[in-house]
């Protein structure tokens, strides 16, 4: 596993982003793991997040696009984060876009912040995770009625490698659907064999108890 891999998952445990516990995802799910991007709080935290974003955006895209458009709300800060580092990193002067909830009919009217897309466009979509893609079939109608865009892919931070809609994963699904690419920082089965019995700043949050739970919760969730 690369190492910017390994830090990331370092980075989210030591964030409070990924837990370990008792959850129910939106779907229902009941779940021994937790992803919270919401708990990325501080300047610092954003930047290094930013920097992971970035990092995995040119490993598996490169840099020939023009648009990061982050799905409100928290596409919002990621798309931020990450054009300011694909600008600091490797020179990319690219273009943040991201959704109101609600169109504005005052001063800059409309639906989109950031960068109006225009035809042509070469479009990434950043998300935090993704469980059965809701945010992402909403989003490509609204990105299509604001111009004629070409997406080239979906960029989440954890692949929770999960059935979606069928018995593929989420992102399998998207890809089949749009005919995009779609690539995570990390997968889950990256973050299990990394955290399995490891001890990170004293603790060891996945051990034999939490791995059995995961195994249990994979046989019934899992993608095929």
């Amino acid at each position: 596993m690369e190492q910017y891999k390994k830090d990331f998952i370092e980075f989210m445990v030591s964030c409070g982003v990924l837990t370990f516990g008792d959850f129910t995802t939106k779907s229902g799910r009941k779940t021994p793991f937790f992803i919270n991007t919401g708990n990325y709080k501080t300047g610092r935290q954003l930047s290094q997040l930013g920097d992971f974003y970035a990092k995995a955006i040119k490993e598996n895209f490169g840099t020939d696009f023009n648009v990061l458009y982050g799905p409100a709300y928290k596409g919002i800060p990621l798309s931020v984060a990450t054009t300011i580092a694909l600008a600091n990193s490797y020179g990319a002067d690219v273009s943040y876009c991201s959704n109101r909830k609600e169109a504005k009919d005052h001063g800059e009217t409309g639906v989109l912040l950031g960068s109006k897309l225009k035809d042509k466009d070469k479009v990434i979509i950043i998300e935090d995770v993704t469980t059965a893609g809701t945010s992402i079939y909403e989003t490509m109608p609204l990105l299509k009625a604001n111009a004629d865009v070409d997406v080239l892919g979906l960029i989440i931070s954890v692949d929770r490698m999960e059935k979606g809609k069928s018995e593929k994963s989420a992102l399998t699904e998207l890809k089949e659907a749009f005919g995009f690419e779609t690539c995570a920082i990390v997968t889950m089965e990256e973050v299990i064999g990394y955290l399995y019995g490891r001890q990170i700043d004293g603790v060891v949050y996945i051990n034999d108890e939490i791995k059995g739970r995961i195994n249990e919760y994979y046989k019934q969730y899992g993608a095929q």
